[in-house]
């Protein structure tokens, strides 16, 4: 066999490559140079990332033009997102590879659960849902009620427990926790307390969100009223610690308001008549366009315009007992004659038509078409747990209650997230 020595092309091209030749044909072996690490040049990454929001009355094709993603129908994303249904103001993000104009990546946070991914491989766009992880952490938050629950509430929770709308909407659930217990307009005392044990839930990105109401104790008048969180059927609802239920068959009061304006009374001097005469039910002041509930489960006997009280739902239940409510600024769908609703249903929304002068609730409870005071009627007892549910109540009301009620606060409320992220759905 003939020794072969590369020379011309063959040589030039080895040494292009990189590769040193050695030795002789065919022994000869080729290596790569050795290199030392600090002869490497770091990889960089040249992208850039921009952002663009979807405009009111905007569709996504538009955006996605605006962004130079000319090959993407947003209609075939409907497996992953329907375009008709995205809000205006959501944020999406577009990254880019110089020289390269059209974005290889775009990503939108669709829901708190999860974000939507579209990523461009050969010119075809692939869609992915990547699912968003929440943990569950428990929070206890105690103190005096000087003022209000809210205030109270935004006292001792700070900004890196949970947002400002977060500890709004924390005092409204608590409010409805005791909804049949307590009148936080007129039974509320300075020097009265409250504990609750919720859920802050915080997600692998750092957001924080409140999420559920799990126990709380609530001292008013030296009164002390517990309530356990605890599902029967499927269906979540409160408990005091002899496992009796806090619902009763009527709400105290059907709307989140902000103060009793007049009270029910035998005689009242009438604004805008400018006569005294009785005045058969109770104004709750509210912002215009607050949801208006249900009291009970029953049927809506009427809805529509009836004078002095304006837009009027007029509900019937059980035991001859009927309940109005006047001076609507509208009807929520679906409330008609003859439309059966169930306790905490929307009715219709907070407003000031017929005789009013100002935005409120006007709400009338009666018996045997006879008008009575509609915080000063008996809602009756609350339903006690089923026997056979017994032994799982009690054993989740220890666990709720050693958290509650113990002196140190749990381990989880003690670290807050940074950094700080805030979600609001």
């Amino acid at each position: 066999m003939r020794a072969v020595r590369l020379g011309g092309a063959a040589a030039v091209f080895l040494s292009a490559a990189g590769f040193a030749v050695t030795g002789g044909w065919p022994w000869r072996r080729l290596e790569r140079p050795v290199v030392s690490a600090d002869q490497v040049a770091p990889a960089v990454d040249a992208s850039i990332e921009t952002s663009d929001t979807l405009q009111p009355g905007e569709t996504l094709s538009h955006l996605f033009t605006r962004q130079g993603v000319t090959n993407l129908d947003p209609s075939r994303l409907r497996d992953v997102l329907d375009p008709r249904r995205l809000p205006s103001g959501l944020e999406f993000r577009f990254r880019r590879t110089p020289p390269d104009s059209v974005p290889s990546l775009i990503t939108a946070r669709t829901t708190p659960e999860q974000r939507l991914t579209l990523e461009r491989v050969n010119d075809r766009w692939h869609a992915r849902v990547l699912p968003i992880r929440w943990e569950a952490l428990p929070l206890r938050v105690e103190g005096a009620i000087d003022n209000s629950l809210y205030q109270a509430l935004d006292d001792q929770v700070g900004d890196n427990q949970l947002a400002t709308p977060e500890r709004q909407r924390l005092a409204w659930d608590l409010a409805d926790v005791y909804a049949w217990q307590v009148d936080f307009t007129r039974d509320i005392r300075p020097g009265d307390r409250f504990r609750v044990l919720l859920e802050r839930q915080v997600s692998e990105e750092g957001e924080v969100r409140f999420g559920r109401v799990l126990a709380s104790d609530l001292t008013i008048s030296g009164k002390s009223m517990t309530a356990f969180r605890f599902e029967t059927e499927g269906r979540p609802g409160f408990f005091d610690a002899d496992g009796n239920s806090l619902r009763r068959a009527f709400l105290r009061a059907p709307v989140q308001f902000r103060r009793i304006s007049s009270n029910f009374a035998r005689a009242r001097f009438h604004p805008i008549l400018g006569i005294n005469r009785r005045h058969e039910g109770t104004d709750y002041s509210a912002a215009p366009g607050t949801p208006v509930m249900a009291a009970a489960n029953g049927v809506v006997l009427r809805a529509g315009w009836a004078g002095g009280y304006g837009n009027l739902v007029d509900i019937r239940h059980r035991n001859g007992i009927t309940t109005r409510y006047g001076h609507l600024r509208g009807f929520a769908r679906g409330i008609h004659a003859g439309a059966r609703v169930r306790q905490s249903d929307i009715v219709g929304y907070v407003g000031s038509t017929g005789l009013a002068t100002a935005s409120h609730l006007h709400y009338e409870f009666r018996v045997g078409g006879v008008a009575r005071d509609p915080r000063r009627v008996d809602l009756g007892s609350g339903e006690p747990i089923a026997a056979r549910l017994r032994p799982l109540f009690e054993r989740e009301r220890q666990r709720l209650a050693s958290m509650l009620l113990d002196t140190a606060p749990p381990p989880a409320a003690q670290e807050p997230v940074d950094p700080l992220i805030r979600w609001h759905p």
